[in-house]
């Protein structure tokens, strides 16, 4: 036995004896996760699809390319300003599939139900998923149900999959980042995640601040019909924008300036990570995505989110440049510069 685990400890990728009572913390995120995906689980399932490491695999079938992808959502609590538990399995889901430029088609639905919950809640649950797949053009065509014992299950876990369809030539992903890109964003930030710290805390502001949660496949595909040259696109979910942006730099090999006084912020939300001591970088999104474009089609794309419901908002908020192996700055209104790191963990667990 013991042979067998020195075998295991010495091929494992993340070195064991130098962390050997480190677990995951509660929620996952930040770096940790990052190195989990980097070091753990691109290398023990390595493929090609895998390697792009974006939000969903980008499969050519018979002439035909579909996009794949899967989530899982343990949101707490399961109802929020906004959205609940429901409409985040159905649109987080879509918008995986949205960020490789593929129109969502399928969706699939696992739920983890805990003993006692309350069959009004599950149905709430039910209904608000049948909405928000009617309202995103998908089918739940295939599901399954699993029910733990009580104290287990914290209510409901859910975890969909998704079938998309991509019509387009472009290699939308964020190795297709270039120097000269401009990078976009599709609206303000942070609302998600105030939302969610607001309704667990009992906090309340001046106005309430709902959560963004929406499906953004329509948006997407307003841009690939008006003929953006898209090089890649990500939802600001866990982590926020920062998170985002660091990902897609280290991936790309480059340098992401980003100008803090352009990205779009409302008050009432800044005035709330202020007095929670969040940056507004960090807090997660549900409805809105980064956009990576050629500096000749910035404006273009910017014109065309800003003419859809969901992109009023929308700005240019940096720019692309070389780098050996991947930075994000944010320089400020008063011309300071500072590098954004991904955090070691998460300002928020369980928002999604």
């Amino acid at each position: 036995m013991s042979e067998k685990v020195n075998e295991f400890t010495s091929s494992c990728p993340i070195p064991i004896q130098k962390y050997p009572n480190v677990t995951l913390a509660h929620g996952g995120g930040g770096k940790l996760t990052h190195q989990l995906i980097e070091k753990m689980f691109i290398p023990a399932f390595k493929n090609s699809l895998l390697g792009a490491q974006h939000d969903a695999a980008v499969i050519s079938m018979d002439g035909m390319k579909l996009a794949f992808t899967t989530d899982s959502f343990v949101v707490q609590p399961l109802f929020f300003p906004g959205g609940d538990i429901g409409t985040l399995a159905v649109n987080g889901t879509v918008n995986d599939l949205a960020m490789c430029g593929a129109w969502p088609l399928y969706l699939s639905a696992g739920f983890i139900i805990e003993e006692g919950l309350a069959m009004e809640t599950l149905w709430r649950v039910v209904q608000s998923m049948q909405r928000s797949a009617q309202a995103a053009g998908v089918q739940l065509v295939t599901g399954d149900t699993k029910v733990v014992e009580k104290g287990k299950g914290d209510g409901i876990f859910i975890n969909t999959a998704g079938i998309g369809i991509v019509e387009h030539e472009m290699s939308i992903q964020p190795k297709s980042v270039r120097p000269g890109d401009e990078v976009l964003i599709s609206g303000d930030i942070g609302r998600h995640g105030i939302a969610i710290m607001a309704m667990r805390e009992n906090l309340s502001f001046e106005s309430q601040i709902e959560s963004d949660c929406a499906p953004l496949a329509g948006m997407v595909q307003q841009l690939v019909n008006g003929g953006v040259d898209i090089h890649c696109l990500r939802d600001l979910t866990r982590g926020g924008l920062a998170s985002a942006l660091c990902e897609i730099s280290e991936s790309a090999k480059v340098q992401i300036q980003l100008d803090e006084s352009r990205i779009p912020v409302r008050e009432d939300v800044r005035g709330a990570c202020e007095i929670l001591g969040f940056d507004p970088l960090y807090v997660a999104n549900e409805g809105r995505f980064a956009l990576f474009v050629p500096k000749n089609d910035a404006e273009k794309a910017l014109a065309i989110l800003k003419a859809h419901p969901l992109g009023t908002g929308a700005a240019i908020v940096g720019s692309v440049r070389e780098h050996a192996s991947g930075l994000v700055t944010a320089k400020n209104c008063i011309g300071t510069t500072r590098i954004v790191d991904m955090l070691s963990g998460e300002q928020l667990p369980r928002i999604c």
